[in-house]
């Protein structure tokens, strides 16, 4: 199912305006009227052609596209302005001035936060790798290469995260029906208060699951790389960063070996690392809870157990 069109061509598809509507509320209901207009005027203000289907997230519409001044392939991101998405054009920048392994950034337009990125294989995500544990070294390889780099002034930052999160807790536990749940969430804070005083400067992804994570194309000399792409930036600790490798592709007996793994390579004091994933638990907890859930994920529980020693 598809809802309305951008030139009579491109459908916005159904998913799109859904997830709008719950995660922006009226501003999501108004980007996706505004999508038409948008990519028309970009098309011709950058000078792009269409070179094939409109692809889209929880949070995007991406164009393909072919730049007609020197006919580079690109991808035309076109997404709503809020805190997150602002922030992103700088990450990449940063990025790519250091060659830290994000899609690259060709043009943005700061009005509209809309932006022109390196054309990635779509064909090709990291979560089709079938070896799970090459799958997690590319991933922590990756977050190695995006975690060295130190995050520039103006992001969001983890301190504050966390701050807003503990004083969240008592709610979210009141909110909870289990009693063995709320008592993992005080112990999640619990670990978060131990870390909270020494939250990091690195430049944080937030969000690098498997389908974030792209073949490059030869005609971008990127023919034999992973590249990430769609951040959320944050300033903080990389061990933030561990938790998506540990629920997406979610497998209970993976838990413990992928993030050994990670914390090895990303070169991870274990315990701090500990703390800042379980802060992911409970982040998601507290995100639940706030959307009227009573019981917390599942994988989130598993992880926070096994990364706790309370696993069965």
């Amino acid at each position: 199912m598809h809802g309305p069109t951008i030139g009579c061509v491109i459908d916005i598809p159904d998913a799109l305006i859904a997830t709008q509507s719950k995660y922006n509320g009226a501003a999501g209901r108004a980007f996706v009227p505004a999508l038409p207009g948008l990519a028309d005027r970009f098309l011709g203000e950058w000078g792009l052609r269409r070179d094939g289907a409109a692809m889209y997230g929880v949070c995007a519409l991406v164009l393909p596209v072919v730049r007609a001044s020197d006919g580079r392939r690109a991808a035309l991101k076109l997404q709503a302005q809020d805190e997150e998405t602002a922030v992103e054009p700088v990450a990449l920048r940063v990025w790519g001035e250091a060659g830290a392994g994000a899609v690259g950034l060709l043009d943005h337009d700061p009005g509209t936060g809309t932006m022109l990125l390196e054309r990635l294989d779509e064909r090709r995500p990291l979560s089709e790798v079938a070896d799970e544990r090459a799958a997690v070294e590319v991933l922590a390889g990756l977050l190695a290469r995006l975690t060295s780099v130190p995050a520039p002034d103006g992001l969001r930052r983890l301190g504050d995260v966390a701050e807003r999160m503990l004083d969240g807790v008592a709610r979210a536990v009141a909110g909870l029906a289990d009693e063995e749940e709320r008592r993992l969430l005080r112990d999640c804070a619990a670990a978060v208060r131990e870390v909270a005083g020494e939250p990091g400067d690195r430049l944080l992804h937030w969000d690098l699951h498997y389908d974030n994570v792209l073949a490059g194309r030869a005609d971008e000399g990127r023919a034999h790389e992973w590249v990430a792409l769609d951040p959320k930036p944050l300033a903080g600790d990389p061990g933030f960063d561990l938790m998506p490798a540990l629920a997406n592709r979610f497998d209970a007996s993976a838990v413990r070996w992928r993030f050994d793994l990670m914390t090895e390579v990303l070169g991870l004091d274990r315990e701090r690392a500990r703390a800042w994933t379980v802060g992911r638990a409970l982040q998601n907890g507290l995100w639940g809870v706030a959307e009227g859930e009573h019981r917390l994920p599942p994988d989130q529980v598993e992880i926070a157990r096994q990364l706790l020693g309370r696993a069965e």
